[in-house]
């Protein structure tokens, strides 16, 4: 099965949106992606305490050393 890890741009939707309240499933329509795919980078890539903002510039960093 082939994918696209999760770019830049994208982290920034997913952390306007989250702002906003939007749903994991609805973020996911807005970028033409499953929703479990938010959920996991959220899990993965998303603030250590609960109740705090998801960066998408940390996020994206965490990701990136992840990879390599």
């Amino acid at each position: 099965m082939s994918y696209e890890h999760l770019t830049l741009g994208e982290r920034y939707v997913i952390y306007h949106l989250k702002l906003c309240n939007f749903s994991l499933r609805e973020i996911g329509r807005r970028l033409g992606r499953h929703h479990s795919t938010i959920s996991r980078e959220l899990e993965r890539n998303g603030p250590a305490a609960p109740g705090s903002p998801y960066w998408h510039q940390t996020a994206h960093a965490k990701a990136l050393e992840r990879r390599n």
